[in-house]
């Protein structure tokens, strides 16, 4: 079934161990209805798992890690915060499962804008959004993380926002919290072959299991297809946008005692891409003079922007290694965690010098590593102490090697001439930073209907800024009436530049070439500070019906936001001085038996002022207007909308047949007008469609179990629609979204 349940208090409500036991037991389904009908996101994995005590009765480790799941959960609660679940069930019925891209997903949820290039801005930030397995954050990379983890690697996931109490630091738009698969809710394999339009093929196989005190559980997949980026044209196919990729997701786990738990999780993300050409580019340098010079009549007709050769290839590996323990009311899971993530991009080596006036070979590469610890102590029936720590020391690395024409000399008019022999320009660098922060927050009960959590972080960086900041934190939740819950926060934020995302090489070797900025100004990108207040409702309206609405401010000081500026699909951080986001949600959910829907909308108004690093990327006069002037941010969307609904037909029989459907809504990011980010590109709306049929032993084996045939629409009525239309701060390229594509599979569960 297709419910996406908005619920805002259901882990403020476990603040001990027994309590969120109660709140489980309650919520699990009669045995005859089986697991399928759960649907509370990381909830509903312990659910799994406690309903294979009732069908595997004597498996004492099967009780035991239901036990350590729900000790886990209660580590991090989201007290006060906006928490949006997606249960396996949710994740199965979008269109194309667990094959799809994660991004597909994670923008049925509020507040979530699409961008391209895996990109997503949830309530009007930048790319600020936190990715965590099974409690435990990822360092940032080089590459999105949309790209690099793969919606199959989860059982379930949420997506947490607002006023965030104190365990949550340095990336706070957004936590998504994966809950990976495992071997007790994910046991026995699988292997699919999906594909279609687009020479799209993916293959994939997962395995999991358990036998006496491990279980294990491990996933890979290959992809192939055209498309790779966004279409920089309007048509139906891209030129040049070839992509393969494969990913492996890895989870081990051995249970000492009933009280202990060690797990390993590896992953591997490797992806090469070409970069899609757009026909009909004029031929250009920094300076528009080129036009007319005599080099650029000697080069015209040479290349031809529709024959291009750019490439990219992304690389993400990452590993956990968890020690969880309980030890009476103390409960404590410590993780050292490691990420290697590295991007190399390889130009047209003429073309990029014609159309650009630089052809560069730009690698860079990021290594972190770092412990997170979390403890829980329940000091008291009304009072719960949570605090831990986290660091991360990481080592960056930039390498570049330029061609670019020299300047030799002026026109009459003072514009410039080049010669037409090029030079290269190599540049490397590199930095070893860290950062750290630790926390202490207190949930108090103070009525059996009011809870407060209050709590303090002090976070630090030492790369390329350094900065340190204390952090209060402080959330309320009031139940008035049965059903319904009342919630407001403020959060005191401090987020660190990416690391990874800074330049360090010197601008003074490209003066005088094609490749010179117009200003040379290139201040270090700073920390970002912000006051955070946030306030919402929840209510249940009838059985199975629930509605929510939320709303949020945010004034942030040196507001970080990142752009593509060049070829290579890398982003760089810049900050405005001073940022404004508003906005609110409204979301609602209701499901009867086979028959579920939703649907969610938000506004929101992201504003910046003053752009006060990396200036050396942006034109004089744009700088000189967002100076004094407050401006919409690039990727500011005032409203966003999705909506689905699910019913599975033949439910109770050996073959039933789910349908289901989903939508999503944008009025556009920004895009110039009279004014840097002046205008919007056009609204679009793109609806999609999913038929999954099941076999319940198909071919009467004790072997083979499930035969799954799937056919997935996106993009049904084929909507041309914009996502970028190459003009904006920070917007290297148009972008179109995915015209209609039509996949098949089939999926064999053994």
């Amino acid at each position: 079934m297709f419910k996406l349940r908005f619920n805002r208090v259901l882990l403020s409500l476990c603040s001990t161990t027994a309590l969120c036991s109660a709140v489980y037991a309650q919520d699990l389904p009669d045995q005859n209805e089986g697991a399928a009908r759960t649907n509370f996101g990381k909830v509903d994995n312990q659910k799994n798992v406690s309903v294979s005590v009732r069908s595997r009765t004597g498996e004492d480790n099967i009780v035991v890690n239901a036990h350590l799941e729900q000790a886990r959960a209660a580590l991090q609660p989201a007290t006060g915060a906006t928490t949006y679940r997606f249960s396996r069930q949710n994740i199965e019925a979008n269109p194309g499962g667990d094959n799809a891209p994660l991004t597909s997903l994670l923008i049925q949820a509020p507040g979530v804008a699409l961008d391209s290039y895996g990109q997503i801005h949830v309530r009007g930030d930048h790319n600020e959004v936190q990715f965590r397995l099974d409690g435990v954050a990822l360092p940032e990379g080089t590459s999105v993380f949309g790209q690099a983890l793969m919606t199959r690697f989860a059982h379930d996931l949420s997506l947490t926002t607002g006023a965030l109490p104190s365990e949550y630091g340095f990336l706070q738009a957004g936590v998504i919290d994966i809950t990976t698969k495992n071997g007790f809710a994910d046991a026995g394999g699988n292997i699919s072959m999906y594909g279609g339009a687009r020479d799209y093929f993916q293959p994939s196989v997962q395995y999991g299991g358990h036998a006496g005190k491990w279980d294990w559980f491990a996933t890979a997949d290959f992809v192939h297809n055209r498309v790779g980026i966004e279409n920089p044209e309007p048509t139906f196919n891209a030129l040049h946008d070839l992509t393969n990729q494969y990913h492996f997701l890895g989870h081990a786990r051995y249970t000492l005692d009933a009280d202990t738990r060690i797990s390993l999780t590896a992953g591997v993300s490797n992806a090469e891409y070409q970069l899609p050409n757009n026909p009909g580019q004029q031929r250009q340098f920094a300076d528009p003079s080129f036009l007319n010079s005599s080099l650029s009549q000697k080069v015209y007709g040479s290349v031809d922007s529709a024959a291009l050769n750019e490439h990219q290839k992304e690389i993400t590996d990452f590993g956990i290694l968890s020690l969880q323990k309980e030890l009476g009311r103390l409960s404590v899971q410590s993780s050292i965690v490691t990420r290697y993530s590295s991007l190399r991009y390889t130009p047209d080596p003429l073309g990029d010098l014609v159309y650009n006036g630089i052809a560069q070979n730009a690698a860079r590469g990021v290594f972190s590593t770092g412990n997170q610890t979390d403890a829980t102590w329940r000091v008291a029936p009304k009072h719960t102490i949570r605090f831990g720590y986290q660091f991360y020391v990481e080592r960056n690395t930039s390498k570049t090697d330029s061609s670019v024409y020299p300047q030799s000399g002026e026109d009459a008019d003072g514009n410039p001439v080049y010669s037409d022999t090029p030079i290269n320009i190599h540049s490397g660098t590199g930095r070893t930073g860290w950062m750290y922060g630790l926390y202490a927050q207190d949930e108090w009960r103070v009525l059996h209907n009011l809870t407060i959590n209050y709590g303090l972080r002090f976070d630090g960086v030492d790369e390329y800024t350094h900065a340190k900041q204390v952090s209060p934190r402080l959330n309320i939740v009031y139940q008035p009436w049965k059903g319904a819950a009342l919630h407001a926060g403020y959060s005191r934020y401090f987020t660190p530049p990416p690391f990874e995302l800074v330049g360090g090489s010197s601008l003074l070797p490209f003066a005088n070439t094609s490749a010179a900025p117009g200003t040379f100004l290139n201040d270090t990108p700073r920390a970002e500070r912000d006051h955070y207040f946030d306030a919402g409702i929840s209510q249940t309206l009838l059985p199975g019906w629930h509605a929510s609405f939320d709303a949020y401010v945010k004034l942030a000081k040196n507001m970080i936001d990142e752009g593509q500026f060049g070829s290579p699909v890398l982003l760089s951080v810049f900050n405005y001085r001073r940022g404004q986001v508003h906005g609110y949600e409204f979301t609602t959910d209701y499901t009867h038996g086979p028959f579920s829907v939703y649907g969610n909308f938000s506004w929101s108004r992201a504003m910046g002022k003053d752009i006060v690093s990396a200036q050396w990327n942006f034109s004089p006069d744009d700088l000189a207007y967002i100076q004094n002037r407050w401006i919409h941010l690039d990727h500011d969307q005032r409203w966003t909308a999705s909506a689905g609904g699910s019913y599975t037909a033949f439910n109770h029989s050996m073959h039933p047949l789910r349908m289901s459907a989903s939508m999503v809504y944008g009025s556009g990011l920004r895009a110039d007008g009279a004014v840097p980010n002046g205008a919007s590109v056009p609204q679009y709306a793109t609806f999609n469609l999913s038929f999954v049929q099941s076999f319940e032993n198909l071919f009467h084996s004790r072997f083979f179990k499930t035969t799954q045939l799937r056919l997935d629409v996106t993009n049904l009525f084929d909507r041309t629609y914009l996502l970028r239309d190459g003009s904006g701060i920070g917007v290297g390229a148009p972008q179109y979204g995915l015209r209609r594509t039509i996949l098949t599979g089939i999926e064999q569960r053994f």
